[in-house]
């Protein structure tokens, strides 16, 4: 089939887009501009995308086009479609019918955690080879994009209750055919298409009854809501809870009705999140992950309920929770800069922004808390919430506040007021500025933030290009590198004659980049295989050595080591270093002792017998 996608730089067009193109159909699209990380996506996957929209990019003749819910009915090219009698159609619609039908689907609802809930579970079974097939509105880190095709029985699909298209105003979620479900929570979200929370219930109810009676829903104990509509289903419910409750009587803290529950949470060293699990009172297992705050922890239980029902054993469940690196712009760290950590939140409703700001207290302590907001989505930038932002943001020492996106089309007496926020936090005793230009807000939070600060901005859009402005102007920023910075690594490691086979940009992952001034100009490389580590590709420029990025570059990756809970970091030296020695602490070891996984690695095969091994032991 020969498939147009309008809009295909959107994240849930854009991965339809490649499933399609995977499972063997014709692709293309257009949109106005498709930017990083689904441009390279699409690039890479060989789909021709026309920029702007126009008539004569249906001159291919495609079968169906399919029509995002940002364009309508006078859209140039819904219109052309609809004169040369090509059918329209919406990704919910394609990803149901031509992918979800004929496999187990298993669909995550609610108001938050979809997106996260949705990558763990795929995360999980993909790691126990169930190859699975996998739909997100997001990026899980270690994926590298929003979908799988897959094989195997299993298709894990995020749903949303937003509208479908023009086309049909109903909700994403009512194409998916589920047979396992998840409801995470359900609060008035959407407002421009949900007049009350009793019209988001209605959605909800639906969705639940496509469930049939041989399938399992969970859903959330601590969601009201949820547990509500969760009663009108015809099949298996179950529900799951996390308590603070610690001690080896916690379990008996289990609130009444609960299948799933979490307990005894601990914050370990590393900053992973160990707890003990309970199914009706009987424990399974401690469990540890690398997401943080109570309401991931809830999201990983869910996970854990829906892949233990699905037959994975403990040890096959708690292996791949335990190596499941996080999903991008939900508390994903975009560098480091003059000691100062800047993280990337979608938060956008208060609930997220609580829970987001409150899981960077835990995993932070006392460390001072910068968070930056831009009001963007359809609900925050009505006034809505507008005296809940101020008890979500409360909990960061500073709060700084960017002009709302686009309000030409609300009500005035709708609009959310960033000074009303501000004066709000004041009045609370939390410092807060609203600055509507962009570059006086970074300005400001460069000033603010001192070493050791932690700056979390929360967005569902660009924020003006907040990330890359922030972190030029603190300065010799540390990076997790992203595709279009592989080109960059790759001549730094090819000046000094250094392998860049594992250097492509596909390999962004395991790179962390350097940038000040003039771009990028060093670079390191950890590839984590379990609790086994190998750190590579450490590389700084010849004009910028003797500024001490080499050591800034070894500690960001030895950091993040310990954050992925390796426990043993291998290197492979010409000679024994005294810089890793004696700065980062690696050790000489006899190479028959190195861990197989390691040995077996590209990096070490590739070694001479007359390389030097080295370890640092965490």
């Amino acid at each position: 089939m020969k498939l147009h996608f309008i809009g295909i730089g959107g994240t849930g067009m854009g991965a339809v887009a490649g499933l399609a193109k995977a499972a063997g159909h014709e692709v293309r699209g257009s949109d106005t501009a498709v930017y990083p990380p689904m441009s390279e996506q699409l690039a890479a996957l060989g789909i021709p995308v026309f920029e702007g929209y126009a008539a004569a990019n249906l001159a291919w003749q495609p079968d169906a086009v399919v029509v995002g819910n940002a364009h309508g009915k006078t859209h140039v090219e819904v219109v052309e479609a609809e004169r040369l009698g090509i059918r329209l159609t919406s990704f919910p619609e394609v990803l149901g019918g031509e992918f979800l039908a004929a496999r187990h689907a298993i669909v995550v609802a609610g108001t938050h955690g979809k997106t996260t809930t949705t990558s763990v579970i795929a995360h999980i079974l993909t790691e126990a080879g169930r190859d699975p097939g996998c739909f997100v509105g997001g990026v899980p880190i270690l994926q590298g994009q929003g979908w799988r095709l897959g094989s195997g029985k299993e298709f894990v699909v995020e749903g949303d209750e937003y509208d479908t298209a023009f086309l049909i105003r109903a909700q994403s979620f009512f194409h998916y055919h589920p047979q396992t479900a998840i409801v995470t929570s359900i609060e008035l979200d959407h407002v421009d298409i949900f007049a009350s929370l009793e019209a988001v219930k209605a959605a909800f109810t639906r969705f639940v009854h496509l469930i049939p009676e041989d399938g399992t829903l969970l859903v959330a104990h601590d969601s009201e809501t949820a547990l509500e509509v969760a009663r009108d289903a015809d099949c298996k419910i179950e529900s799951y809870a996390v308590v603070d409750a610690v001690g080896p009587d916690a379990s008996a803290s289990r609130p009444i009705g609960v299948t799933w529950l979490a307990t005894n949470l601990e914050q370990l060293k590393s900053s992973r999140v160990a707890f003990d699990l309970y199914r009706l009172g009987e424990k399974q297992e401690r469990f540890e992950t690398l997401l943080t705050g109570n309401h991931n922890i809830a999201n990983c239980v869910a996970a854990i309920a829906v892949c233990l029902n699905r037959g994975l054993t403990v040890a096959e469940v708690k292996r791949g929770l335990a190596t499941f690196a996080g999903v991008r712009r939900r508390q994903e760290l975009r560098g480091i800069a003059s000691g100062v950590h800047v993280f990337d939140d979608y938060a956008h409703h208060p609930t997220a922004v609580r829970e987001t700001l409150r899981a960077m207290r835990q995993r932070f302590g006392a460390r001072r808390l910068i968070a930056a907001y831009e009001p963007r989505s359809a609900t925050s930038r009505r006034n809505i919430f507008q005296d809940d932002m101020v008890d979500a943001f409360a909990l960061a020492d500073e709060v700084v506040i960017w002009q709302p996106f686009d309000t030409s089309k609300i009500p005035e007496a709708e609009r959310f007021d960033p000074e009303v926020l501000a004066h709000g936090l004041y009045a609370r005793g939390v410092k807060a500025s609203y600055l509507p230009q962009i570059d006086a807000l970074v300005q400001h939070i460069a000033d603010s933030a001192g070493p050791g600060d932690v700056v979390v901005a929360c967005s569902s859009g660009g924020f003006g290009g907040f990330f890359d402005k922030l972190l030029d102007a603190l300065g010799d920023a540390v990076l997790p590198a992203r595709a279009g910075d592989m080109v960059a690594v790759r001549g730094l490691l090819a000046a000094v004659d250094m392998w860049t086979t594992y250097a492509r940009d596909e390999d962004a992952s395991s790179f962390f980049v350097l940038r000040n001034e003039s771009g990028i100009v060093a670079s390191v490389a950890l590839d984590v295989y379990g609790e086994e580590a190998v750190l590579r590709a450490l590389v700084v420029s010849q004009t910028w050595r003797g500024n001490g990025y080499g050591w800034m570059l070894a500690d960001t990756a030895v950091s993040h080591a310990r954050f992925r809970g390796v426990r043993r970091i291998y290197l492979m030296t010409e000679h024994a270093s005294d810089f890793f020695a004696s700065k980062v602490g690696f050790r000489v070891v006899d190479r028959s002792t190195v861990a197989n996984v390691v040995a077996q690695s590209a990096t070490f095969r590739a070694k001479s017998d007359a390389s030097v091994a080295m370890r640092l032991d965490l």
